[in-house]
């Protein structure tokens, strides 16, 4: 079996009504996908974390240090790919196209071995995974506060234990929401908050400080997330959990950050982060830290189907009679990419998700929504 071609696909939906974060506006949601043609006509699929355009341009120049190699020597061919571009630094695109392309290979691998990923990856510890729901972005027009609340009230309706909210508007307006949330969804559904580094160090020290009797399970992205040090200050000066990681590409970057005392909760993206094979690296050696893995979502249902084998293959930590298990980021911001190109959605079920159980990451891919939805030529 040797690598025929590698291809991208990107996507892009104009949003109707736009959205924004501490950090962004989101006015369209936009993914880059990669599919990796062997000779044989087996297709493995990934997906890689940022600026489809951009991503599909590092994921050309790897494409072409792939045609004629052995998808399934997937160790050999992440180390490959990584060096190729090793003086451009290890963050960044490097990364973000090195996921997408090693993503597929598993993809490829699952399917050739007639295996979930899951499965490659040393087995599963769990077959569904608990999911919260991710939202609560400051929407244009209607009061954010009130909206937030109301939002996240229906996802507890729909069966979700946890929710994640969007913070970094500033420490009234922000406070103000979050005790709107927790009135909203009561005393027993665990809250998040994340600031996507809308802070600097004293105000996410206050502003944790103050929201610690909301009963918030963690402090995500306070800060900045090129200074792990400014994370350690944050962490030390008030008394939420912090986490973080999503933009922390790769086992050096992971490594930096956990050494640092950065954070209690960690979350590589395995669209990012470089893939399956980092991933296993990063998870392993965040439990000589003692620091949870929590993944960053944030795709298409590639990335979701990705996301899932790798939080099935998860370890628990430490093991129990009553052991912890990781949550699934689910987004459920307006995205009809992320179920369109799949050919059976994702979906939750009460606020759980099966892990997909048929070879490779288990899904099939809907060649028309590709089409459909392609990025225009000069989009």
């Amino acid at each position: 079996m040797r690598i025929a071609e590698v291809r991208t696909h990107c996507l892009d939906h104009e949003l109707a009504e736009p959205f924004e974060s501490a950090s962004g506006r989101f006015e369209r949601r936009q993914h880059c996908l990669v599919e990796v043609v062997c000779e044989d006509g087996t297709t493995g699929w990934g997906e890689c974390l940022g600026p489809p355009r951009i991503n599909a341009a590092a994921v050309a120049t790897y494409g072409r240090l792939l045609v004629g190699r052995d998808p399934l020597a997937t160790d050999v061919r992440w180390l490959e790919l990584y060096h190729a571009l090793r003086d451009q630094g290890q963050r960044g695109v490097t990364m973000t196209a090195l996921s997408g392309i090693d993503i597929a290979l598993w993809d490829i691998k699952g399917k050739h071995f007639g295996a979930p990923v899951s499965t490659l990856m040393g087995g599963r510890f769990r077959d569904a995974i608990q999911a919260y729901a991710t939202g609560g972005f400051r929407p244009d027009g209607p009061d954010r506060t009130a909206a937030t609340a109301s939002e996240m009230a229906g996802y507890v309706v729909e069966g979700f234990a946890a929710v994640k909210i969007k913070i970094g508007f500033g420490h009234a307006e922000d406070l103000a929401t979050i005790e709107a949330v927790r009135e909203a969804i009561g005393p027993d559904v665990r809250l998040m908050i994340d600031a996507n580094h809308g802070y600097d160090a004293l105000e996410a020290i206050e502003l944790g400080r103050a929201a610690a009797r909301f009963d918030i399970d963690w402090f995500e992205e306070p800060v900045i997330p090129e200074e792990p040090a400014v994370y350690a200050r944050v962490r030390a000066g008030q008394p939420l959990a912090l986490a973080g990681g999503e933009t922390w590409h790769g086992r050096h970057g992971m490594r930096q950050a956990l050494e640092a005392g950065a954070v209690d909760i960690l979350q590589p993206d395995v669209c990012g982060t470089g893939g399956f094979s980092e991933m296993r690296r990063i998870v392993d050696m965040a439990g000589l830290y003692g620091v949870r893995v929590v993944p960053h979502v944030w795709g298409s249902g590639i990335a979701l189907a990705a996301s899932l084998h790798c939080l099935a293959s998860i370890p628990f930590a430490p093991p129990r009679p009553t052991p912890r298990a990781p949550m699934l980021e689910f987004d459920r911001t307006v995205n009809p990419i992320r179920q369109a190109i799949l050919g059976t959605p994702i979906e939750h079920d009460g606020g759980w998700v099966d892990v997909p159980e048929a070879p490779g990451l288990g899904i099939k891919v809907d060649r028309e929504a590709l089409t459909r939805y392609a990025l225009a030529e000069h989009g």
